[in-house]
């Protein structure tokens, strides 16, 4: 795609855009995907034409600036964009007619009716359709990560502990699944949140992870993820508030969340857990989080759902003074109790370098050698990394490091690994 500019060349090609402005497009893109998919009741007409926007903005606004309304802009264009595509379908059906009777967004002024907790509800209404029932588990919660978070593919699959080319092929039946069954953009009604809820408080804590520590790109943070995810989940707790998992999701976000202005130095490179200035951590969203840790456990019983034993570790961290007074003993059998509610090979992993804090490097290194399928997980290589400079095996922790650097990572991350 190139644009022109009537004092250079006509055929010259647009310069690439500022990575600001690309992530500045991106996040309100999302936000207006959202709002435009209950309009027009079509999720891939509606990511149609909202891409259609993204594009013109890209072309335009280096050029004339950024408007005042990023998201009242992108709306208007997209869902201009949307009735094109409806008009040129053979049959204009209902679909259209919802979409230009009486439409509020072409009316003068309307932008300035905007509300963000609309944009809000409206993304909340997206990730219980794209967690219909009806879909694959996996494929459900795919789906809202391409939708919500713009996602590639290799970075869901990441996150998800597959492949890319798996995760192409769940999108696709999920798409071809919500039009074929006219799947409505709507949060369910009462009877029918649990079979959706799971999916959705997993969709939202893996677009927290996301968040916390980028999959792919130059940032470990990407922070507009992580504040609507703690949005995300603040609503799920207010709908169900005697939820545990609701309840331990969001003390969980909260506690992980509460580190972040710590987790960077002033030249932007990552600090890690044991040398984090914890003055810095926010201990409002850490108190919050234990008292919604206290209560979820209280009402948790014998079997506690596995966002509230997270929690737990999580604030096993936030309540330590300083890292030589983390109680380790404690971590492990709080991932001891989440093996055995929720077993996965990311806990095993994590559990196994909480065992190298406890009981030494060797301890942790048979431990995390000891953990099936993570040989394409970059983490578990930078983890035996470190054990094994613990032991002074320094070129076996380089090969580990190199290991870990072919792996998807963030740059910010990769910077750290010392494959050399």
């Amino acid at each position: 795609m190139t644009s022109h500019d009537p004092s250079g060349p006509p055929s010259a090609p647009a310069p690439a855009p500022d990575a600001a402005l690309a992530a500045l497009v991106r996040d309100a893109g999302r936000d207006v995907l959202a709002t435009l998919a209950r309009h027009v009741g079509d999720l891939a007409l509606a990511e149609d034409a909202v891409q259609d926007a993204v594009v013109r903005a890209l072309e335009t606004w280096p050029r004339d600036g950024v408007p005042p309304n990023p998201v009242a802009w992108l709306r208007l264009v997209a869902k201009r964009r949307a009735i094109d595509l409806l008009r040129s379908e053979t049959s204009r059906g209902a679909r259209e007619e919802r979409a230009v009777h009486d439409d509020p967004d072409l009316r003068p002024g309307w932008a300035d009716e905007i509300e963000p907790s609309v944009l809000h509800d409206d993304l909340l209404r997206l990730i219980f359709t794209c967690c219909h029932p009806s879909l694959a588990p996996a494929s459900r919660v795919a789906l809202s990560l391409r939708t919500l978070c713009g996602l590639s593919e290799a970075e869901i699959a990441t996150a998800l502990l597959s492949t890319e080319d798996a995760v192409a092929r769940r999108l696709v039946r999920a798409r071809q699944k919500i039009r074929q069954a006219r799947i409505p953009y709507r949060v369910p009604a009462d009877h029918e949140l649990p079979e959706r809820w799971d999916a959705v408080l997993v969709t939202v804590y893996l677009l927290f992870n996301e968040g916390y520590a980028a999959s792919g790109g130059e940032a470990l943070l990407r922070p507009e993820l992580a504040e609507q995810a703690v949005r995300l989940a603040r609503l799920l707790h207010r709908l169900e508030p005697g939820d545990t998992g609701a309840a331990g999701l969001l003390a969980l976000l909260l506690l992980q969340h509460s580190r972040r202005d710590a987790r960077l130095d002033a030249d932007g490179v990552p600090v890690l857990l044991p040398e984090q200035d914890r003055s810095r951590w926010d201990t409002a969203a850490i108190t919050e989080g234990v008292t919604l840790l206290g209560d979820a456990l209280h009402r948790s019983g014998d079997r506690p759902h596995r966002f509230v034993v997270q929690a737990a570790i999580a604030a096993c961290h936030a309540l330590a003074p300083h890292w030589e007074a983390t109680d380790w003993a404690a971590i492990v059998s709080w991932y001891d109790v989440l093996l055995a509610v929720d077993p996965s090979p990311v806990a095993a992993l994590n559990r196994a370098v909480a065992i190298g804090e406890r009981d030494g490097a060797e301890a942790g290194l048979a431990a995390i050698d000891a953990v099936p399928d993570l040989e394409e997980y970059a983490y578990r290589h930078a983890a035996r990394a470190v054990l094994l400079r613990r032991l002074g095996r320094e070129e076996e922790a380089a090969r580990a490091d190199a290991t870990a650097a072919a792996l998807p990572l963030n740059e910010a991350t990769r910077g750290l690994l010392d494959p050399a």
